[in-house]
């Protein structure tokens, strides 16, 4: 039996952190084009050799004088000069402004020789063919931009660390600069390990329990963010060898390197041997939850951390330990926009004597104050990535969050910002369409009954509920559809199903959506019908149908088992087995509702959604089986 690796004594965040930090991240410096070095860092001081402008000009348009001879004029008294020429702006002047003349100059141009000033053409008049009439009084300087104004020759016109920006490239345009000097990139090798992973674009066989690979693009894209470089490796199966040949690859070619996966406590994880035989390990576990498992060291000549495998956990640990690490060795300071601070929507117990990392997401109120909530479905789910906008910590000593209590938020990406809306509850076709329409909005397919107890609770601003409401809540209407439900079958419903009956007395593969769902609620209903019928209990009926129980979540998979051969009957929409090309028995029509948040019901995304459910009828007519309520 091989030996099995333990967490026995699990490092402290703040280690985690030291650890990382003792690793040499930075590059080398390079010289860059200036056309590509926007985003990049300077990495030298850069003076001026010139004076910017390099010349006095004009900042408007109007007549260079010499500004003597206008003392005294106003409007009830001008100065007349005599008109010897003008410049333009790129050229050099031809005239010389001397005692009682005066040239036309255009915004930029050279001041010619003799003037000392400009007097706007607002303040002046044409006087005869070459004569200037000026009605105001002008000082030395008035109207002029002296050479070295902008920046003078010998002066410091950025310092290292400067992000270029587009008025810093501006600037060094002005300077002449064609290349500048940056720090450089750090170039971060990601490998994704686990005989599970598929590259997406190529064919994913979920009967082998394949997945796609996330991680690779997530973390990637992170790295981006901070400042480094990505660099993708083909994904490592959980063989040594190959392992060992992928990690020492990037680490000859990598400032940094990052795994995910394989970091756990089991027979099979190997790469902290790799780590251990090729280089150093640093730290094997750390005391946070998600994201124990991490592992901290060096690889050759490269830095080395390995990440959780579960999406969620490892994005966490990332930006919680590795982002920080990764722009410091780019220059890049962290954006002012990657933290929020927000007030929690609902208490969060906790009390597991370790960092909490807690996934959470951001909505707001009618009057823009930031609500935070938990976003909790377990590491291994994808769709949190998208669900959560960042994370808080939680100290190992706090045993609760309050509802209302003061939180920072470190979000997964400055970009990231509250939905437009927050919705949860049935997943529906038409929603699905209707949601295009709001802009930005999030919607969490957690069934009737959850999204209602969400909707309790006051987290969202919107439930929408399918079917027969058990317990009520207290929400504002805004409208909702009616949409035909039923049995899905094969094409052509070769078994000749005919209803809830058929399930019953017939050797049947039944598929069930989740007990939150409002079509399995109709459903059960039907069976307490049917019962009611040939006077036996619903448990009765319900022992009879093979599959009652297998459940799953999604509104699609009921009818995805039956197109696959999988099962011959599934409880799904019209609408659905006709865009699939399968049959459909239908039980009824079923009311679907949204429901607002009392305390939302002026926000503007939820006015919006109530426009748009008053034309429901419009909407409802474009799919199958659907009808305005």
């Amino acid at each position: 039996m091989s030996e099995r690796k333990e967490f026995r004594d699990l490092a402290e965040p703040e280690a985690a952190h030291a650890a990382i930090a003792s690793l040499d991240l930075e590059p080398d410096t390079e010289v860059v084009p200036l056309e590509k070095a926007r985003g990049r860092v300077l990495a030298e001081r850069v003076d001026a050799d010139l004076d910017v402008p390099g010349f006095d000009r004009a900042s408007m348009d109007g007549y260079a004088v010499q500004a003597k001879d206008t003392f005294g004029a106003d409007e009830a008294d001008p100065a007349t000069l005599e008109l010897v020429g003008e410049v333009h702006a790129g050229a050099e002047p031809e005239v010389t402004v001397e005692a009682g003349t005066c040239a036309e100059i255009s915004t930029g141009a050279v001041m010619p020789p003799g003037a000392d000033a400009v007097v706007i053409v607002e303040r002046t008049d044409e006087h005869g063919a070459n004569e200037i009439e000026v009605r105001t009084a002008v000082a030395p300087g008035d109207s002029v931009m002296f050479a070295g104004a902008d920046i003078a020759a010998g002066a410091r016109a950025l310092g290292p660390g400067t992000h270029l920006t587009p008025r810093e490239i501006g600037l060094l345009s002005a300077l002449g600069r064609d290349e500048v000097p940056v720090r450089g990139r750090p170039r971060v090798g990601i490998v994704s390990t686990g005989d599970e992973l598929v590259r997406p674009g190529e064919t994913l066989h979920s009967a082998r329990g394949q997945i796609f690979d996330v991680n690779s693009y997530t973390i990637a894209t992170g790295v981006e963010e901070a400042g480094g470089e990505a660099v993708l490796y083909p994904h490592a199966g959980d063989d040594y060898d190959e392992m060992e040949r992928l990690l020492v690859q990037a680490s000859e070619e990598c400032d940094l390197v990052l795994s995910s996966g394989s970091t756990s406590a089991s027979a099979v994880d190997v790469i902290y041997r790799v780590i251990e035989e090729q280089g150093e390990l640093l730290l094997h576990g750390v005391a946070v939850k998600p994201g124990k498992p991490m592992l901290v060291g060096r690889l050759e000549e490269s830095a080395y951390v390995g990440l959780p495998g579960y999406p969620v956990s490892a994005l966490t640990i990332y930006r919680t330990f590795v982002a920080p690490a990764v722009r410091r060795a780019a220059g890049v300071p962290e954006p002012q926009t990657a933290t929020v601070s927000g007030k929690m929507a609902v208490q969060e117990r906790y009390s597991e004597g370790r960092m909490r990392l807690m996934p959470v997401g951001l909505v707001e109120r009618e009057n823009g104050e930031t609500l935070v909530y938990p976003v909790d479905k377990g590491s291994g789910a994808t769709t949190s990535l998208v669900e959560a906008d960042g994370i808080v910590e939680v100290h190992p000593d706090t045993e609760y969050l309050a509802e209302g209590e003061e939180v920072d938020v470190l979000l997964f990406s400055p970009d990231v910002r509250a939905p437009s809306l927050l919705g949860v509850g049935e997943d529906d076709p038409l929603l699905n369409r209707l949601l295009d329409r709001l802009g930005t909005p999030r919607y969490l397919p957690v069934g009737s009954r959850e999204g209602l107890r969400r909707l309790r609770n006051g987290v969202p601003d919107v439930a929408v509920v399918a079917g027969p409401v058990e317990r009520d809540v207290d929400a504002v209407d805004l409208g909702g559809w009616r949409r035909e439900w039923g049995l899905v079958v094969p094409d052509g419903n070769p078994a000749g199903v005919a209803g809830v009956a058929s399930l019953v007395d017939d050797d049947l593969r039944f598929v069930n959506r989740d007990s939150n769902s409002g079509l399995r609620t109709s459903l059960g209903n039907a069976v307490a019908e049917l019962a009611d019928e040939r006077g036996v209990s619903r448990h009765d009926v319900v022992s009879e149908i093979d599959g009652f129980d297998r459940s799953v979540k999604a509104s699609e998979s009921p009818a995805r088992r039956v197109l696959a051969g999988d099962a011959d009957v599934g409880i799904g929409l019209r609408a659905t087995a006709d865009r699939l090309g399968l049959g459909f028995v239908s039980l009824g029509r079923q009311d679907v509702r949204v429901r607002a948040n009392p305390d939302r019901t002026e926000k503007p995304s939820v006015d919006v959604l109530r426009a748009i459910l008053d034309d429901s009828e419009e909407y409802a007519e474009t799919l199958t089986g659907y009808d305005a309520a």
